[in-house]
């Protein structure tokens, strides 16, 4: 990022970046791994999906021949994968030079926070919980305890879900589980930790603008494999931004114009969603605000 001092980060401690989807994060991170030799990890928790390479922005093949990543696109459509999965592959990887990159703040978050240690939801609750996300979003948003629905993001199916299902499978509210937090793996006071905060006037203009360059780099084709694999709506994997829209399309429910201006908007959507939840989660983070 042309506007941000790197001689102003140590070259030593861990850096982490923050940040929305389209925001640079990536390109900033490669330009600190090969000043610094450090290893890119991965914190975008759907970036660990190997049928997403375009769809979801992953560095590409040049990129990671460039420098060492981490994380990226080694879990299967089908595989399950948690913060917790991603907490402890990070810890095997901390004993290098690091820059640790992503728009899930959950997984920074719980970095640089700690995590719960909340007990593995039965595959039964997990189902139950797929279907009345699918049927009736509201009734599960409803069912929430009111401890756990003033902290979460109401707004992001995931997250709800994932506290639904807690609180179904323990009997337990996720909030109460998080008061409970074991100590962090690596504190922020460790670390360099840069938030980027763009506006959304510079901002979406690159989200349409990469949604155009996705569509020419493949990802119709990716959204093609995954209708020829079964396309789960379900899934994990299926919440990659866009993949909905052009697996609809595919199936003759949308003309690819629509599907791509419905993509495009969902994505500035989440990256509103992002952008609220690290101005509310991440204060005590250096800002970088790109221009």
């Amino acid at each position: 990022m042309a506007n941000f001092p790197l001689a102003a980060l140590s070259r030593e401690a861990p850096v982490l970046i923050a940040g929305p989807t389209a925001s640079g994060k990536s390109a900033l991170a490669m330009e600190l791994a090969a000043r610094d030799g450090r290893l890119v990890v991965n914190a975008d928790a759907l970036q660990v999906y190997g049928c997403w390479r375009v769809l979801t922005a992953r560095p590409d093949a040049a990129d990671e021949a460039a420098v060492p990543h981490a994380l990226y696109g080694h879990v299967g459509r089908r595989e399950a994968w948690s913060v917790g999965h991603w907490l402890r592959a990070v810890a095997c990887l901390l004993d290098r030079p690091v820059v640790v990159v992503g728009g899930t703040g959950l997984y920074l978050s719980a970095l640089t926070g700690g995590l719960a240690d909340v007990p593995p939801v039965p595959a039964a609750v997990r189902a139950e919980a797929d279907a009345l996300r699918l049927a009736d979003p509201a009734a599960m948003r409803a069912a929430l305890d009111a401890e756990t629905a003033a902290r979460i993001d109401l707004q992001n199916p995931a997250r709800v879900q994932r506290a639904w299902e807690v609180l179904r499978a323990t009997g337990r509210g996720l909030a109460a589980w998080q008061a409970d937090t074991a100590a962090p793996l690596l504190p922020l006071a460790g670390a360099e930790a840069l938030v980027i905060r763009p506006g959304a006037d510079w901002l979406n203009p690159r989200i349409d603008a990469r949604f155009r360059a996705m569509l020419a780099g493949g990802a119709l084709e990716e959204a093609r494999a995954a209708l020829a694999a079964g396309w789960d709506p379900a899934l994990p994997s299926a919440r990659a931004i866009g993949a909905a829209e052009l697996v609809a399309h595919l199936r003759g429910e949308m003309t690819l114009d629509a599907a791509e201006a419905a993509a495009r908007l969902a994505t500035r959507q989440y990256a509103k969603r992002q952008r609220t939840w690290f101005r509310s989660r991440m204060r005590a983070w250096r800002e970088v605000v790109p221009g």
